[in-house]
């Protein structure tokens, strides 16, 4: 594959931001050694939000010739009062449930969870040389800046927290280097930390990423955040920029189940999330239920989807791109409870393969369902 069809292949759905096409072109070039990693904290079940969406960019990393990696940020979910913040328990649902998890949302996304490394925080932060890298990092950031990306966290800038977590963006960062990462990836949602690793780049003393005497910039990967099925908290929403603003609230949770579909739901229970979603006729715009359609059934196109409707009703219709999905939904030409079945069914069969590893191997599940998810 050539270098354009490598950045076409990374810069595809669900890629909504890439930080910079032209610094990942420039590396490609150079011949550095392309090492990719997402660090994911530890706590509750996995969504399609998390599993999908990044299993879909590894996969097409994967195809792009680019070593792939997921950090199990055990110590930064200690941090963030994950899992009760008991260490022990974090480390091992990372490794047990969290992990499995990952491996099956990689491969019904098309990737090979057989090469993708899978590395322990704690393995790397237990080393001396690493918080000389984080203090490295922390001398060229304002403690103003470090405020700001709390939100990384999904804290509230204001928010009462304790001092651990203002070391929490200049870890994320400090992951970035001593890991020697050149495409780092995460949700929309990291996209501050990011920035961080991007402007502190030719600052650094320690672990700097560096090939043939330059000093090299990270590439930020950035994927789309899957919209929650709940109703958005303020409805109409009148602007783009109002949109922007609502979006963290708008995306899927653990902590609210109708919000979203786990990896290993039952089919009944992804019906009957997807029947309790939040769809309005004729809205293409604001709708979680064609935002899925579009990143999950429509990553590749031209696709088949067909959706199966009673005769009365215009019979079965199928569509080949989203759209096409869009337009006829939006001239009213498809109801939205034909929608949500529709996209039910889909990912039914998509994870019907992770459902049935979990039937096979419940004992991360048994797990699960043992320990305290506080959020």
């Amino acid at each position: 594959m050539d270098i354009d069809g490598k950045i076409q292949l990374i810069n595809r759905k669900p890629t909504e931001e890439l930080l910079t096409a032209e610094n990942l072109r420039h590396l490609l070039e150079v011949g550095v050694p392309m090492q990719h990693y997402i660090g994911f904290e530890i706590s509750g079940y996995i969504h399609l939000g998390t599993g999908l969406m990044a299993g879909a960019k590894i996969a097409d990393l994967q195809k792009a010739g680019i070593k792939t990696r997921i950090f199990l940020a055990d110590w930064h979910s200690w941090i963030n009062d994950k899992l009760g913040g008991d260490l022990g328990v974090i480390q091992k649902v990372a490794l047990s449930y969290f992990k499995e998890g990952m491996k099956q949302s990689i491969k019904v996304m098309g990737g090979d969870p057989d090469n993708v490394e899978f590395v322990l925080a704690s393995e790397i932060l237990e080393k001396g040389d690493y918080w000389q890298t984080v203090i490295d990092i922390s001398k060229n950031v304002t403690l103003a800046r470090m405020m700001r990306s709390i939100t990384i966290m999904g804290r509230q800038m204001g928010e009462a927290i304790d001092f651990a977590k203002l070391i929490y963006p200049a870890m994320q960062v400090a992951d970035i280097y001593y890991q020697g990462v050149t495409i780092a990836h995460a949700g929309m949602d990291q996209r501050k930390a990011h920035v961080i690793a991007i402007e502190v780049a030719q600052k650094l003393k320690y672990h700097a990423l560096e090939w043939k005497g330059e000093k090299l910039k990270p590439v930020a990967l950035h994927h789309h955040l899957l919209l929650g099925l709940q109703e958005p908290p303020v409805w109409p929403i009148e602007s783009e920029e109002q949109f922007k603003e609502l979006k963290t609230q708008m995306k899927m949770s653990k902590s609210k189940p109708y919000s979203a579909v786990f990896i290993h739901d039952t089919p009944e229970e992804i019906k009957q999330k997807l029947r309790k979603a939040f769809c309005p006729a004729k809205e293409v715009k604001y709708n979680p239920v064609l935002d899925w359609a579009e990143y999950i059934i429509f990553r590749e196109e031209p696709t088949e989807f067909t959706i199966h409707r009673p005769a009365k009703f215009g019979g079965d219709v199928t569509y080949t791109t989203i759209e096409e999905l869009k337009r006829d939904f939006a001239e009213g030409k498809l109801h939205p409870l034909d929608l949500k079945n529709a996209v039910a069914e889909y990912l039914i069969e998509l994870l019907k393969p992770v459902r049935e590893y979990f039937e096979r191997n419940p004992e991360p599940l048994e797990l699960m369902r043992e320990i305290k998810i506080t959020r």
